[in-house]
């Protein structure tokens, strides 16, 4: 399983939005997105 389907995964467990990822860890709400999509990883 890749690192964006796990994110999801693990967010869609908490009941976590994007944005309250995003808002905990400093990054947009698009870059989380990106992570889940698979379009860029976390360094």
């Amino acid at each position: 399983m890749d690192f964006g389907t796990k994110l999801k995964e693990a967010r869609a467990r908490l009941g976590l939005r994007q944005e309250d990822i995003a808002d905990g860890i400093d990054v947009s709400r698009q870059t989380v997105s990106n992570w889940e999509n698979n379009r860029s990883l976390p360094i």
